[in-house]
């Protein structure tokens, strides 16, 4: 063989392998077309124009991971016309940044290739940038890793001053200046969400395992501390976390402690990522063989209750065993000993009542209320007007209603409320038929 045949294999070789390579899994197309559509879409006041626009050169032109976040997000045409129409200093200052994605893409690969050493049986993932309108950062859909880069990308250096009244959260995520350096560390945890079978939660402590597996992970993978600042605070504030999640771990809603939410005593969002993260930290130092603690980790059923719970005892992060903690939980929650205007179950409430009081067993934290549709829905729930305020024990709320006659009406009473003392409510269903 001649050596300028040889050299010509080479040559095809390598190529095929640039070709092939990993960086190809990091799709960026959607930016490009979000901006092309943008600058058509500022051009013009016509609603019917900048539809046209967002249509032809960004919707319609769309990679799999665009119609991804969209699913996931809800995001439709006027999620994102609003969005650029309300916001225009925003999407200004932020375009530079979003122009700057190949400058991670190295790293971000390097990151993924650390992650498959520790977990070999990893399924391939395309990672998409694609532009949302302002609801996650980053999120999965089967294969897929979607990066919204509106707000993976942004930073203080952007101006958010117009989502100040809108995304509080977000204003006050980009002060921070985390998002944009986190973004290599973000894509991996988000790719180990990749690996799970699942990403949706049936209770807190399913979510806080699903989202601290895959923190924990992107750290031992990339060999860097966290960046996201609820892994930072909890971190230096465990003990005082910890005892906070514990009364509140059994509840079905994860606002608290998910979802950006700061509205807690901590003022602190997403510490749910910190308990998690903790259970698994702790659970990899018990495990005598790591990269076993690494398999079990990813590839627990997080739907299965009993399975959770051994997995979060066997880590022993906690003082005492889930059982232990549901037994003192069930013994210490508030709960709901009736409404002043009627019986509850009544069927024949007088549809005239224009109030209604609900008495508590004790004094209640005043700051935290919720009220849901019941079992049967917005066709039978029981309307509430106006709320009227609390007794000065804190034992008692008054709301103004609207009742239908000759209705069967429901409102729940949700677990957001909860003692002075922390615990949550008993959930309480008011079931009443108006004559």
């Amino acid at each position: 063989m001649s050596k300028a045949l040889k050299l010509s294999i080479i040559v095809l070789f390598f190529s095929s392998c640039i070709k092939n390579s990993p960086q190809e899994s990091i799709i960026t197309s959607d930016v490009t077309n979000f901006w092309n559509a943008y600058d058509k879409i500022t051009m013009t006041k016509d609603s019917l124009e900048q539809l046209k626009y967002l249509n032809e050169l960004f919707i319609n032109n769309g990679t799999p991971g665009l119609k991804g976040i969209m699913k996931a997000r809800r995001y439709d045409v006027s999620s994102y016309l609003n969005a650029i129409n309300s916001y225009p200093n925003f999407w200004k200052t932020l375009r530079p940044n979003t122009l700057k994605i190949k400058e991670y893409t190295k790293s971000i690969n390097e990151g993924i290739g650390s992650f498959k050493k520790l977990y070999p049986a990893a399924k391939s993932a395309t990672i998409y940038f694609t532009i949302g309108a302002l609801k996650t950062g980053g999120t999965t859909l089967a294969d897929k890793v979607l990066i919204g880069s509106e707000i993976a990308l942004a930073n203080k250096a952007v101006d958010a001053s117009e989502l100040q009244n809108d995304y509080p959260n977000l204003f006050n995520y980009f002060k921070t200046n985390v998002p944009s350096k986190s973004i290599v560390f973000n894509n991996v945890h988000e790719y180990v969400h990749t690996q799970q079978d699942t990403t949706i939660a049936n209770s807190l402590l399913s979510r806080t395992l699903i989202e601290g597996v895959a923190e924990f992970i992107a750290e031992e993978s990339l060999k860097v501390a966290s960046p996201n600042e609820s892994l930072i605070y909890g971190k230096v504030n465990d003990q005082k976390i910890k005892e906070a999640f514990v009364k509140e771990m059994f509840t079905k809603f994860e606002i608290m402690w998910f979802w950006s939410n700061a509205n807690n005593q901590f003022n602190i969002g997403d510490l749910g990522y910190y308990v998690g993260y903790a259970i698994c930290k702790s659970y990899y130092e018990q495990s005598k063989d790591k990269k076993k603690a690494i398999k079990e980790m990813i590839e627990l059923d997080y739907l299965d209750e009993k399975k959770v719970y051994q997995f979060i005892d066997d880590a022993k992060y906690f003082d005492k065993s889930i059982a232990d903690y549901k037994k003192e939980f069930e013994l210490h929650r508030p709960r709901v000993v009736g409404i002043k205007e009627f019986s509850n179950y009544a069927k024949n409430v007088d549809a005239s009542i224009k109030t209604i009081t609900v008495e508590f067993s004790e004094p209640m934290n005043t700051n935290l209320v919720n009220l849901r549709v019941g079992p049967l829905g917005e066709k039978n729930i029981l309307q509430v007007t106006n709320h009227l305020g609390w007794s000065d024990d804190g034992k008692k709320i008054t709301y103004q209603v609207k009742l239908q006659p000759s209705l069967r009406q429901q409102l729940l009473i949700t677990d957001i409320f909860r003692s002075k003392k922390g615990y949550l409510l008993a959930p309480y269903l008011i079931d009443i038929t108006t004559k």
